[in-house]
């Protein structure tokens, strides 16, 4: 089992200081790496505080200006955003200066008030033919002169400036429907998903739509699954209700979001009353407990395994939920000192 970082420069309000949000993801990575952490992600979103992220390649390229090992993963692009010509420069850009440790993610999109202001006109339901026709025309351009005729995008004979040091950049593509498996299985890429609160069927439900997809391809598929979950290691009772309340916090603003419930004022989401939110099976605090990788290092170990068992390769430690910054860095780093350790000792056994 390998383990990745997620984390945003999160806002959740006019208070918060940027500058300290800024160093604090950085010493996040630097603990991650420390930790041995395989990749570090970086998403992309628009106009929105709780996730500041207007070019992924910008924060990646920064981290990895002040990390050496750590790889950096773009998680993900929003293909329809993009033109080709950009994109592959832009990642090319960051392989070049980070001494080829791009992981390079791209996806659909998540919510609708994005696509509005960004591609207006755009259903995200639809937004997947966009991250199908942008992918290949990517790689071609970093392998060399390339014209693209296409339904989205056309352009005359161009090339990526520069080209990407690595051989074969590791492609992700960010998966939840059907539809979207099955190309990262045809194509060869790797795959992240991520099952949001739902409980440990949903993951089963990825599971099941990626072995249908391997199935379709003929029982051929080398690529890689990771698997994203809120994490929160916690030893004491303040810092479970501490981690609790945050997530809540954040999630009735994401319910905004999602639902396209109340206003979105200087880029702060006004959040969903949490009274509306009792009993949702999504954010009752014990539904929340059980399904994401919240408690003790055990507990966690425990949900981690579940996971394995499943066939995920890799496990995603989502950092950002509301929480404090020091109570993110002692959740962290009980997680790299006392649930990491049982999956090295079990990787040390069965090489024995």
């Amino acid at each position: 089992m390998k383990f990745h970082l997620a984390i945003n420069l999160e806002r959740l309000d006019p208070s918060a200081d940027m500058k300290a949000l800024r160093d604090h993801t950085l010493e996040m990575v630097q603990m991650a790496e420390a930790g041995g952490f395989e990749i570090a992600w970086a998403a992309e979103h628009h106009a929105l505080e709780m996730t500041i992220a207007p070019n992924p390649f910008q924060i990646l390229t920064w981290w990895g200006e002040h990390t050496s090992r750590i790889r950096l993963g773009v998680g993900v692009v929003n293909a329809a955003y993009w033109h080709p010509i950009r994109l592959a420069g832009e990642a090319a850009m960051l392989d070049l200066l980070s001494d080829g440790r791009l992981e390079f993610g791209i996806g659909s999109g998540a919510y609708q008030r994005e696509f509005d202001r960004m591609m207006p006109g755009l259903a995200q339901p639809d937004s997947w033919r966009y991250m199908q026709e942008s992918l290949p025309v990517v790689q071609n351009l970093w392998a060399g002169d390339y014209a693209h005729d296409g339904e989205y995008w056309q352009f005359p004979t161009a090339t990526s400036c520069p080209k990407p040091v690595q051989s074969e950049v590791p492609i992700w593509v960010a998966a939840r429907a059907p539809i979207t498996f099955d190309y990262a299985v045809e194509h060869g890429c790797d795959i992240m998903s991520w099952p949001l609160t739902m409980p440990f069927s949903e993951a089963e439900n990825y599971r099941a739509r990626l072995d249908a997809a391997i199935a379709k391809n003929g029982g051929r598929y080398d690529g890689r699954w990771a698997l994203m979950r809120h994490t929160a290691v916690y030893e004491t009772e303040d810092d479970r209700q501490a981690a609790l309340a945050a997530l809540r916090r954040v999630l009735g603003q994401f319910g905004n979001l999602m639902m396209k419930r109340g206003e979105v004022v200087n880029g702060f989401p006004d959040p969903v009353p949490l009274a509306e939110l009792e009993g949702n099976a999504r954010t009752d605090p014990a539904m929340l407990e059980e399904n994401l990788a919240f408690g003790s290092p055990e507990t966690v170990a425990d949900k981690v395994r579940q996971y394995e068992a499943l066939g995920v390769d890799a496990f995603i430690y989502y950092a950002s939920m509301g929480l404090d910054m020091d109570r993110q860095k002692r959740s962290l780093q009980l997680f790299i000192d006392k649930v990491i350790p049982q999956f090295a000792e079990q990787t040390i056994a069965a090489a024995e």
